[in-house]
């Protein structure tokens, strides 16, 4: 583990990509743009880093001028890259363009959200931690008293129920890391549409470490992932990586056959002591339970059949529309 104090190091400069995803972002850039340029530049002085490292924005179909801003910036500084895609493709697949276009061109790459909720200052430590043998380095959050009582529960809430479903994720890391390009190269061998990168990860395997720090307010702007949107990507990462809810359904048909059992025998022993059966209650109610427990069981089996349905069609994950200073 990795202490998130300042970390020097006797080896060579490594060459560093900054891949920053954006979407609908033009609040925010013009604020943290300017971090990412100053902490760039110092780890350039300090010999942390060459100074051919860079940053490179990825506008992920951005309706506002978001992919204006990475213009005027890439223009203006030698150390800035952009990636447009031709529309929204979703912030996994964000993060993942901004890695394969420029593949092998760098000898590590850091992923980290515009909105530096996820403290750039930490960078330094994962270079660190690169330079000492880390083929991947975890940023971790171990202070998020930035965030509300709700998103704080809901969020180590997540990391606990996926952790319980067999998703093999790191507990209270998103998508902040720095990975190397064996472990890049590993990444590309993946080809599911239904990207989860932070479970893909740890899969991959190779040395890792992390890296911890707190939690930042977002500067502007409002947040990306709303409740719904985190619902639903933890939806995708679970059906993504587990069967634990085919398990489950399994079991809640053993438990609907006990109950119609227990039904069974209540009717056999009303009739043998002469006690009226309940109309309508006792056909309606078993009818009414176990129709929608077999509605649930096909929705389930759907969209695991409608994501192999995805994958074989192995239509792209992104298409880009324009890169700026592409290698």
């Amino acid at each position: 583990m990795i202490s998130f104090a300042q970390t020097t190091s006797k080896k060579m400069s490594v060459k560093l990509l900054l891949v920053v995803p954006c979407y609908n972002e033009e609040a925010v850039l013009p604020i943290t743009y300017p971090q990412f340029s100053d902490f760039l530049r110092s780890q350039i002085t300090t010999g942390a880093v060459s100074d051919d490292s860079m940053v490179c924005f990825v506008d992920d179909g951005s309706r506002d001028d978001t992919w204006k801003l990475i213009q005027e910036y890439s223009t203006a500084d030698s150390q800035v890259m952009g990636v447009k895609l031709s529309r929204n493709c979703g912030h996994q697949n964000a993060i993942l363009a901004g890695l394969l276009e420029n593949k092998d061109n760098f000898d590590c790459y850091v992923t980290i959200d515009a909105d530096l909720q996820d403290n750039v200052n930490a960078v330094a430590d994962m270079i660190a931690a690169y330079k000492e043998g880390a083929a991947v380095v975890y940023g971790v959050r171990n202070d998020r008293t930035s965030d509300s009582w709700f998103k704080r529960t809901t969020a180590e809430g997540f990391y606990k129920a996926m952790q319980k479903m067999g998703v093999p994720v790191i507990f209270n890391h998103a998508d902040f890391r720095l990975i190397d390009n064996r472990v890049l190269n590993e990444l590309e061998g993946y080809k599911e549409v239904n990207l989860f990168i932070r479970g893909i990860i740890p899969t991959i395997g190779f040395k890792s470490k992390q890296v911890f720090y707190k939690r930042l307010e977002r500067e502007a702007g409002e947040s990306k992932y709303p409740l719904g949107k985190m619902i639903m990507f933890a939806w995708n990462g679970v059906t993504s990586f587990s069967t634990f809810p085919m398990r489950v359904v399994l079991w809640f048909g053993v438990l609907n056959f006990f109950v119609a059992l227990s039904i069974g025998m209540y009717v056999i022993i009303s009739k043998m002591f002469g006690i009226t059966v309940a109309g309508w209650t006792s056909i309606v109610l078993p009818m009414a339970f176990f129709s929608g427990s077999n509605m649930i069981a096909i929705g389930l089996i759907g969209e695991y059949i409608g994501k192999i349905y995805q994958e074989v069609k192995q239509r792209p994950r992104y298409i880009i529309e324009e890169h700026l200073k592409s290698h």
